[in-house]
């Protein structure tokens, strides 16, 4: 007792004192709790993830390595890329979760035909409605194996038909086996997919991988309207004007447009455009004969030659030249032809000598000098292809006055050549060579213009084209667009001619 009455003694003496260490006690105590409640922030930032589902992950593991499982994809390399991302859990069949994507995910692999394209593609017997429903909406219902069998298909619709709107579904230079799992020039199909899952916009993401060029587009706006079509609505096979677009959409998928400057020649309008961010020009062209057609190619022009001098290949040296020369002596001099053998030593051209010539024509060869009647004309533009194949003048103007244009032996002649070397040149920040140009045609001067930088150039085979909203039609000189629709639709082989485009 003495001792509790001597602290009542001392509190009641000292009461400010006691105040103080109280007051502090208290402060003392409440930065013990931040502290731990801070300790606890840091601990639950850098805690573990939530380690996933195993009810789905064993089963999506197993799929994934299973031989019959991989052999009903069209990309399986991507669809296992694809659930490595989503940490090997369904993307779409999953109960509890947002199945919005899901149902639009449904809707565009229905709907393909609004991007020129086959529902047959994309796994349309196991893909269905119904099924979906019940998985949704009964779980308890379905195993695990047919949820994951389910979503690893939808993946792999979705993945096809992303692949099959960037690059075509039958593009020659990049087939599916090419393409499953890779990143071509920028693009991979799955890891946008994974991306647009957590997008608000998802089917605007999926859409946004067909091409940007103009021509594209405008066949894309084209059939939306002439069929009342938005994303996500249907149609039945396209004919007719819309199978024109469909098939003409589908080569665009394989030219890969994707510059601002460049010049497209269009083999069945007869045409080159010159296309510049703020301009465009145009220029009339002759193309192949159909029994020598002009091939579809992507490159880029890196020079351009005045007055050139022509190495005749072969096969007309053979079938032409040297013919038209048995026929008359005079023919070689009056088109300024001369004749090589194999060693480049040059020939006489006297009848004995032709004669002998024509007896192993494959071992001798012609050129022709510059001048005005020269078959290259005063210009000739180069771009590397593996067909051989250039740009170039003629001296057959009058031919340009024809509305069917397809005349030459595959390379493609250009009406104002000369015009066109200009504009060329200007685009290359190279104005002060016009007019050496001018020059060098004038006095049939053989000289070489060296471009700065290439300009592309890519050659196409579209049968039509939509400008203004109006589609026009042009002819199929080659006979190429049935094989393409058969294919297209039909899963047919694609008959082409040195893999027109």
């Amino acid at each position: 007792m003495g001792t509790v009455s001597k602290i009542l003694r001392y509190l009641k003496s000292n009461t400010e004192e006691v105040i103080l260490l109280i007051t502090s006690a208290l402060l003392i105590l409440l930065s013990v709790c931040a502290d731990a409640q801070s300790l606890s922030k840091r601990i639950n930032s850098t805690a573990v993830p939530v380690a996933p589902d195993t009810s789905f992950y064993v089963h999506i593991q197993e799929q994934l390595n299973s031989n019959h499982s991989q052999a009903t994809l069209y990309y399986p390399v991507a669809v296992k890329h694809f659930y490595t991302l989503n940490s090997f859990q369904p993307a779409w069949v999953k109960a509890g979760r947002n199945t919005d994507k899901t149902w639009q995910a449904m809707i565009m692999i229905d709907c393909v035909l609004q991007f020129g394209l086959s529902n047959n593609d994309y796994h349309p017997h196991e893909l269905l409605y119904n099924k979906l429903h019940d998985i949704l909406e009964t779980p308890q219902r379905i195993s695990n194996n047919e949820k994951v069998r389910f979503d690893f298909l939808l993946t792999d619709a979705l993945i096809s038909l992303m692949n099959n709107m960037h690059f075509g579904k039958l593009n020659p230079d990049y087939p599916a086996s090419k393409i499953d799992g890779e990143m071509i020039n920028g693009f991979n199909a799955e890891t946008v997919l994974f991306s647009a899952l957590k997008r608000a916009d998802f089917m605007t993401v999926l859409t946004g991988v067909q091409p940007k060029s103009t021509d594209y587009i405008h066949l894309q706006n084209y059939m939306r309207v002439v069929s009342g079509q938005q994303a996500g609505d249907c149609y039945e096979v396209p004919d007719g004007v819309l199978k024109k677009v469909a098939i003409n959409m589908e080569r665009l998928r394989w030219a890969e447009i994707a510059k601002e400057t460049y010049i497209h020649i269009n083999i069945p309008s007869y045409s080159l455009k010159f296309y510049q961010p703020d301009t465009t020009y145009q220029f009339k062209v002759i193309v192949g004969k159909p029994a020598n057609p002009t091939p579809g190619l992507q490159s880029a022009i890196s020079y351009f030659t005045t007055a050139p001098e022509w190495k005749v290949p072969k096969k007309i040296f053979v079938k032409e030249i040297l013919p038209k020369a048995l026929a008359n002596i005079e023919y070689l001099e009056h088109n300024h032809f001369d004749i090589y053998n194999d060693k480049g030593v040059w020939i006489e051209p006297t009848r004995a000598n032709l004669l002998a010539i024509n007896q192993a024509r494959g071992n001798y060869h012609a050129t022709q000098s510059s001048g005005c009647d020269n078959a290259l004309g005063l210009v000739v533009f180069r771009f590397p292809n593996i067909y051989d194949i250039y740009l170039h003048d003629t001296p057959e103007q009058k031919l340009f006055k024809k509305d069917e244009r397809a005349f030459s032996h595959g390379c493609i002649r250009v009406e104002q050549a000369e015009k066109l070397a200009g504009l060329i040149l200007k685009n290359d920040n190279s104005i002060d060579k016009i007019a050496v140009v001018h020059k060098a045609i004038a006095t049939y001067t053989t000289k070489t213009f060296t471009l700065k930088k290439p300009l592309p150039i890519v050659v196409t085979y579209l049968t039509c084209e939509v400008a203004n909203g109006i589609c026009t039609i042009y002819p199929d000189i080659y006979g190429l667009d049935d094989s393409l629709a058969m294919a297209l639709y039909q899963k047919y082989p694609v008959l082409t001619i040195n893999t027109i485009k």
